[in-house]
């Protein structure tokens, strides 16, 4: 069953119970990434493996991941091409009640660097899957991120 969650701002990201952080380097400029995160929706499956479909709302996106976990995001920050956050107004994520995710794109060799923030919050079995799921979380990333600098370059 899907709930609302917590309606947290930007600044959320420093001070989240749960903070998983990810960075892989691109050889695709920030422009090209920004535009495939943050304006080209609908191709996010393309290149995200764990996403089943992904579209533009008003003021945000809907995602639907494989397995059943949906969220309605909000964006909060949009600042072409070096930063991008959002946060999940409501998901079927059991335990969740904060969650606010930031990407941040620099400049680097000629490429990207991306580095992810995941902010989290929910209750204690919630906190505790979320550190459990790091490792995993991280791989899909990486893995979404290499996937995404193939199909740009």
């Amino acid at each position: 069953m899907a709930q609302r969650l917590r309606p947290v701002g930007p600044d959320f990201v420093d001070r989240a119970p749960v903070r998983l952080v990810f960075g892989r380097e691109m050889t695709a400029a920030p422009e090209l990434v920004y535009q495939a995160l943050a304006e080209d929706v609908a191709s996010i499956p393309e290149w995200f493996p764990a996403v089943a479909s992904a579209r533009a709302a008003d003021g945000g996106r809907d995602v639907r991941l494989r397995g059943g976990i949906r969220f309605e995001e909000t964006v909060l920050v949009a600042e072409k091409p070096a930063l991008y956050s959002y946060r999940v107004d409501v998901t079927n994520t059991p335990g969740a009640r904060a969650w606010v995710e930031k990407w941040r794109l620099v400049p680097a060799g000629g490429g990207t660097r991306i580095r992810v923030v995941f902010a989290l919050d929910g209750t204690a079995a919630f906190r505790l899957g979320c550190r459990l799921a790091a490792p995993g979380v991280g791989r899909a990333f990486r893995q979404a991120a290499g996937a995404l600098d193939r199909q740009l370059t």
